[in-house]
């Protein structure tokens, strides 16, 4: 009897050896996410209670001609801990008065060294080019119970407040071990794969994810801009929309995401 529970034993650890070692992760490959942009509760809030304005007007005939969401596509390339996200070109243009909303626009392409801790992004706002290199932006992640699945893998939630007010949920899977994401959120012990900014109606989510090797030149560092770090290109957007009231707070907040 002594023998046979040795033997169930040693079954069930060789088992579960076996199974760790033949357990299939994500290393390298591409990420192709969804964001999806509420226009209306976006302009709604902008709006407030001015429902008389020229304003006021121009989001009624908005509404009669442009859908509720807005989706955008754009890819994270990763491998050898890096990533690479890269906005794609929207499909048609929009030439609608709050064409220039910068929540419902893709301005930023970043790369991230998770070896070094460092990100490069060029930042586009209205006309001008921006390269920001900096260490990554340190989010202080509260990981949850609840999970569900993104793109064929499995994902848990954490919960985050970043540039001090604004709320995010994000979803990770330790089945691909690069502490990347979409745009600039990172941090957490396996690759990002959902982002929600809840109280501002935006979210981005993975679709579709291809395991396949990256060469050197599928991660190509952005070079093009003006160079900063974050806190210069802080104090540079802050002086340019001081003077912008409500619709310059939202476009601040936009562009140092």
């Amino acid at each position: 009897m002594k023998n046979l529970i040795l033997t169930i034993i040693a079954s069930l650890f060789c088992s579960s050896i076996f199974a760790q070692t033949n357990a299939h992760f994500t290393t390298s490959g591409t990420i192709e996410y969804e964001k999806r942009v509420n226009m209306y509760a976006i302009i709604k809030k902008r709006m407030g209670d001015d429902e008389g304005s020229f304003g006021a007007q121009a989001f009624e005939n908005y509404k009669k001609t442009q859908p509720q969401f807005k989706v955008l596509k754009s890819t994270l390339t990763f491998s050898n801990n890096k990533t690479l996200f890269t906005p794609a070109a929207p499909a048609e243009s929009n030439n609608s008065w709050f064409s220039d909303v910068p929540e419902g626009l893709q301005g930023n392409t970043v790369y991230t060294d998770l070896s070094t801790n460092i990100s490069t992004s060029a930042k586009r706002v209205f006309e001008e080019q921006f390269l920001v290199k900096d260490t990554v932006r340190k989010i202080n992640w509260k990981i949850t119970d609840e999970t569900r699945e993104i793109a064929g893998y499995n994902c848990r939630r954490a919960n985050a407040v970043i540039m001090d007010s604004v709320y995010v949920v994000a979803f990770y899977t330790d089945e691909i071990p690069l502490s990347g994401g979409p745009e600039s959120f990172t941090g957490l012990p396996g690759m990002i794969l959902g982002v929600a900014m809840p109280h501002d109606n935006i979210t981005w989510f993975a679709t579709k994810v291809t395991d396949l090797p990256v060469s050197e030149n599928q991660l190509k560092i952005p070079a093009k801009g003006k160079a900063t770090d974050y806190k210069g290109f802080v104090a540079t957007m802050k002086k340019v929309m001081k003077d912008w009231g409500t619709w310059g707070q939202s476009y601040l907040k936009s562009f140092l995401l």
